[in-house]
Order: structure tokens, then C-alpha cells, then sequence
């Protein structure tokens, strides 16, 4: 790779002052993959390891959260921001990454092998240093380790706060997107390699796994350092430039970096991520609740691990082709109805193995749609951010998920218990209730962050869109004369009327399939003798879904005029929704009738007309949950998705 070339190299493979040849550029991903190998082993060991250390030292639960989830929370609010914020500035030979990023390696080394000799460590300590003699060995141990973890995770920040930001440096903005899905998969795969292969030596081995870990990372991601090599960057601006004290710094980091609500929007939806995603560590919990044992929960999610690998693999084109702000909204829009179906579970309770394949079944289906949203982190704060302040405003970004994760911490734990105890004191007469009950409400605070950041994501969105969008988008400025700061503009799919046409037969097969489906229903109830359900699909599930399909019909009528609108070179009264994504929708949703079937199944093999009824209610739920956000998305886009079967939106967009 070279910052130079003797043909002009195709706009795709430039980056900066950087340009590839085809062979180059897979090369830089080589580097850049195999860094993160380096780097997400040595992160998997520490966490999965720690924990095990400090239960066995008698750690109080309150220590072990305070070492593993708060320290780094707070180190990732002050000191990741400074060393954003000085790499961004930082103008060495080197570049304005790696400098960072190849100091911290020897104090990582250091640390990595402290942690895994702790135990000998603080042995030694308490029999020569005087004041540890009268101190229990335990302690002075878990001492040891407490102080090592912030040492380590002190000097973590430097590679955290960077590494990502190298991706922006000097992977062309037409690949990131591609790159991302590699980089997610190889991440994927070292966890699952490491929890396959190594934990189970865990506690037996630890010091070898620490050491192991630590000679690979210094070797491997030392080698990564010297081999990527960062282009050139534009000198400072006034405003980084100038002399002024910490207080007008930190000033100027908050106002640059929030002044704009588009910014706002993205940082506030990082942050309900962040609730969401605290509450799912009780995981494992839900699922002993729903009967699944400890090996069947492994076999789950190694599944899960694998499919989303696949999925990434296909997902990661995409997401370059639609842009990841797309990709992203609809994907956070659709995905409302994941968590508001399965409230069901609140109410019916199946034995073990038969709810761990009809999860496992939902899972799955929804496997892409979550791999292109994931598939989209990295690029969307790459397409959206200034160049310029990159580091800076993804530390406001951490700011914000920083502190939504740690109170997150609280208010999560303080919600199972509070339902906990009123499900015990209210409804322990149900045979269902149990100790674990709780957890299954999940899905209730999920929906409930998955609908917040539906509405935040979806302003967001109007609001690129305002600003330029695919083709005119350019992230604002202040410090800048224009307002703004140029970054490369990137060709992305028009709307294409043909795709869409089959997306919308896709989703006229979910609805109107799910009436007929119900229709049809009435005779194996009636065979199996279920009267009570039998009853409920006619004087309520049928006339729901009728009521659901009308709906959808005047829905779909609406995107079919303005596709011909459109297609006639008049203004749509609307709006169209991008045919890539809603085909996933519609592809995905068609699936889920399979799962609805094998439902209904199993409520007639246990002859439950409650869950049979439930199920369908479900359904019913979510094929209108469906309609809300087909009609979300076509405001969103309305005023300016006005052209189709352009082969990009940037000729379709207007200057």
C-alpha cells in the first residue's frame, strides 16, 4: 500500500492521501483482521476469567461488578475522551493512531501476565512486605487483582479509544462496510474458538491462558502496527491548534461535539442500546425459567454464534450498497416486533425441548436482520461523523453509552425485583409463577427500549435526510467557514420498483396468509375436539386478522400508486420505502408463518386452547406492529424518496 500511484486508481480504492491497488487493500484487511484477533482474545480472556478468580476469593457480588463493569465505565467516560481527542489532534511520522496504540502494548503484556500470576504475586507479597502479614491471603489477593484490572483497563483505553478509529484512517469509506462484517465475524469466531476450545481450562490453566494470550497480543498486534501504515493528514484547525486550559477544552468538547441534534439523536440511541442490551445478561436466567438445561442453553447459543456468522458474511455487502443509517433505521424500526411477540411467554409455559426449538426457530429468522444491523455500527459513525474530530465524537458517543450502562445496571436489577416480588405477592396462585418468573418480563423493558429508540432513530434519520442524505450529506461543522467538513461521498442503490414490488408480495403473503391460515385452523380444532379454541378464532382471531388485512391493503395501495407516481415522473403523495430492506422484512416475515404453524402444532399435541388462541393473538400483534412501521417508514421517507429504478441515489438526489 502506497500514498502514491502511477495510474489513477479507481475513487473506491482511495482513502485520504492512501490508495489501493485490489491485492493491497486485501492485504490492509488482512492486518487489520488479524489485529483484531489478537486483540479480541486477549479481551475475551480477562472477563471470562476475572470473575471466576474473584468467586473463588469469596469477592462480594458488589466488588466483582464495581472491578469488571463500573471502573471501566468510568475510565471509559475520562479518560478514553482525552485520548480521542489527542489522537485526533496527534501529527507524528507514525500517523495519528498507532502512536497510541503501540505505546499501551507493553504495559498491556505487563499487566496480562500480573493478572494471570496474581495468586503467586500476592503470595510472595504477604510474607515479605510487613504490613500484608497480618492480612488474609485472600484478600491481599483480590487486592492485587483489583489494582492490576485498572492498570489494565487504564491502558486498555488507549487500544479502545484507537483501534477503531484506525478503520476510518485507512480503509476506503466504499468498504467499510464489507471490512465491518469481516472484523464482526472474526470477533465472533475468536469467542466461540476461545469458549469451544480454551475455557474449559479456565480455572486449572489460567496462567497459561494469561501468558498465552499476552505473548500473542504483544507479537501479533505489534506486528499489526508495523505493518498498516496511516497516510497523511490535513494540519490542525484553528480551533485544535490554539493554546487554551483543560476547563475551555472540555468546553469545546461538548459544545462541538452536541451542538448539533442530529448528534443528539445518534448519542441518545446508543445510550437505550445500552439499557437494552444490560437487561439481556440475565439471558441465561430466562432461559433456565423456561425450562432449558445448561447444555441446551450452550447448544443455543453456539447455534445462534454460527448463524450470525453466516448471516454477517451476506449482511456486510449490503449495508455499503443501502448506506448504515438505512440499513440501521429500518432494521431498529422492524425490530420492534421481536421483542412485542414474544410477550406470550408471560403466559405459556412448554416443556423444555419443545420451547427450545420454536425459540431457536425465531432466533434464527431473525439472524440477518440483527447481523445488518450489527454490520452497521461501525460504518454508520464512519459516514456520519466529521473526519477531522472522528475519535472525538465517538468518545461522546462512549460518553453517553457509559453512563446509560451503568445506571442501566441498577434500574435493570431493581426491575426483576420489583416484579419479582409483586408476582409473588400477587400472583403465586398461577402454576406458572416461580421463582424465576421475573425474568421473563425482559421482553417487556427490550419493548420498551426498542420503542424509544424507534422514535429517536427514526428523527434521526428525517434529520440526515434533511441534511443532504445519500447524496448531498456532509457532516456539520461549526469550526469550519461552511459549516460543514467534506468527507467523501459514497454511491448507494436507488429504489428499484421491481424489488419492491416482490418485498410488498412478500408482505401481502404474511398478511392476508395469516387470515387464511387461521381460517384453515378451524378444522384441526375441530378434529381434536378443542372447542374453547375453536370458538376464540371465530369471535375474535378471524375477525382481527380480517380487520389487520384491510388494513394492510390500504396500507400496500398506498406504496403501489406512488411506485407508479414515480415511475411516470411525478412527485409520490407519500413516501417509498427502500426496496433492499423491506425485501428482508418481507422475506424474513414470510418464514415466520412456518413458525406460526409448528405454534399451532404443538398447542394441538397438548391440546391447549389457550396457547393455541395466545399464539394467534401473537400473530395478529405482530402483523399490525408490521403495518405501524411499513407506515412509519414511508413518512420518514416522504418528500424524499421521489425517484425509482435509478441504479444510484446520488444521480437520483437533488443538489
Amino acid at each position: 500500500m502506497s500514498k502514491t500511484a502511477t495510474a489513477s486508481p479507481p475513487e473506491d480504492l482511495k482513502c485520504g492521501t492512501l490508495t489501493y491497488t485490489k491485492a493491497a487493500l486485501v492485504t490492509l484487511f488482512i492486518w487489520l483482521l488479524w489485529g483484531d484477533f489478537c486483540f479480541t482474545l486477549m479481551e475475551t480472556v480477562v472477563p471470562s476469567i476475572v470473575p471466576l478468580h474473584l468467586k473463588g476469593l469469596n469477592c462480594p457480588n458488589w466488588l466483582i461488578g464495581l472491578i469488571l463493569s463500573t471502573i471501566p465505565n468510568l475510565m471509559n467516560m475520562t479518560v478514553s475522551p482525552y485520548i480521542s481527542v489527542r489522537s485526533d489532534r496527534c501529527r507524528s511520522r507514525w500517523g495519528r493512531r498507532i502512536p497510541f496504540i503501540a505505546t499501551s502494548i507493553p504495559f498491556l503484556f505487563i499487566s496480562l501476565v500480573m493478572i494471570g500470576y496474581s495468586h503467586d504475586i500476592s503470595t510472595w507479597m504477604s510474607r515479605t512486605v510487613p504490613l500484608l502479614k497480618d492480612i488474609a491471603p485472600g484478600t491481599v489477593t483480590v487486592g492485587l487483582i483489583a489494582v492490576l484490572m485498572m492498570f489494565f483497563q487504564f491502558f486498555n483505553q488507549f487500544v479502545n479509544s484507537t483501534f477503531n478509529y484506525l478503520f476510518n484512517d485507512v480503509v476506503p469509506q466504499s468498504h467499510i462496510g464489507r471490512f465491518s462484517g469481516a472484523f464482526r465475524i472474526v470477533g465472533t469466531a475468536v469467542s466461540a474458538l476461545y469458549n469451544f476450545f480454551i475455557f474449559r481450562y479456565a480455572e486449572s490453566h489460567s496462567r497459561e491462558i494469561f501468558l498465552g494470550a499476552a505473548i500473542l497480543y504483544a507479537i501479533g498486534f505489534g506486528l499489526m502496527c508495523f505493518m498498516v501504515k496511516e497516510g497523511e493528514y490535513p494540519p490542525l484547525d484553528e480551533s485544535q491548534d490554539k493554546k487554551a486550559s483543560r476547563w475551555e477544552n472540555l468546553c469545546t468538547f461538548f459544545r462541538e461535539s452536541f451542538h448539533e441534534p442530529f448528534y443528539r439523536l445518534l448519542f441518545i440511541s446508543a445510550g437505550i442500546l445500552a439499557f437494552a442490551g444490560v437487561a439481556w445478561s440475565f439471558q441465561v436466567f430466562f432461559l433456565l425459567e423456561m425450562k432449558m438445561d445448561l447444555q441446551q442453553i450452550g447448544l443455543y447459543n453456539g447455534i445462534l454464534m454460527l448463524a450470525g456468522m453466516v448471516a454477517t458474511f451476506f449482511a456486510a455487502t449490503f449495508v455499503d450498497r443501502w448506506h448504515p443509517l438505512r440499513a440501521y433505521t429500518y432494521g431498529v424500526i422492524f425490530t420492534i416486533t421481536g421483542p412485542v411477540m414474544n410477550w406470550v411467554w408471560l403466559f405459556i409455559d412448554l416443556p423444555g425441548h419443545i420451547f427450545f426449538y420454536l425459540s431457536l426457530s425465531a432466533q434464527l429468522l431473525y439472524a440477518f436482520m440483527n447481523a445488518l444491523s450489527s454490520a452497521c455500527a461501525m460504518p454508520l459513525t464512519m459516514r456520519l461523523f466529521p473526519h477531522s474530530r472522528y475519535g472525538q465524537f465517538c468518545s461522546a458517543r462512549g460518553i453517553v453509552y457509559s453512563i446509560c450502562t451503568i445506571l442501566a445496571g441498577f434500574l435493570v436489577g431493581g426491575f426483576y425485583d420489583i416484579v419479582k416480588t409483586l408476582s409473588t405477592a400477587y400472583l403465586s396462585t398461577f402454576s406458572i409463577v416461580g421463582p424465576g418468573y421475573c425474568y421473563r418480563f425482559y421482553f417487556v423493558w427490550a419493548g420498551g427500549a426498542t420503542l424509544l429508540n424507534f422514535i429517536v432513530i427514526s428523527l434521526a434519520y428525517r434529520r440526515w435526510l434533511k441534511l443532504g442524505g445519500d447524496a448531498n450529506f456532509h457532516p456539520p461543522a461549526p469550526w469550519t467557514k461552511e459549516g460543514f467538513e467534506h468527507i467523501p461521498i459514497v454511491a448507494t442503490t436507488g429504489y428499484n420498483s421491481r424489488w419492491l414490488k416482490w418485498s410488498l408480495h412478500f408482505m401481502d403473503f404474511v398478511q392476508y396468509g395469516s387470515l387464511v391460515m387461521a381460517v384453515v385452523m378451524l378444522w384441526p380444532f375441530h378434529v381434536h375436539g378443542m372447542k374453547s379454541a375453536n370458538f376464540w378464532f371465530l369471535t375474535a382471531v378471524i375477525p382481527l386478522s380480517i380487520g389487520v388485512s384491510f388494513l394492510w391493503y390500504l396500507l400496500s395501495r398506498r406504496i403501489r400508486l406512488d411506485i407508479a407516481a414515480a415511475k411516470c415522473g411525478d412527485m409520490p403523495m407519500y413516501g417509498i420505502p427502500h426496496h433492499g430492506m423491506m425485501m428482508v422484512f418481507g422475506v424474513k416475515f414470510s418464514l415466520t408463518l412456518g413458525l406460526v404453524i409448528a405454534q399451532f402444532v404443538v398447542s394441538i399435541r397438548l391440546e391447549n386452547c389457550l396457547y393455541a388462541t395466545l399464539f394467534a393473538l401473537g400473530n395478529i400483534v405482530t402483523n399490525l406492529l408490521l403495518i405501524l412501521c411499513t407506515y412509519v417508514v414511508i413518512r420518514m421517507e416522504r418528500g424524499y424518496s421521489v425517484k425509482v429504478d435509478e441504479a444510484s441515489i446520488i444521480n437520483a438526489g437533488t443538489n
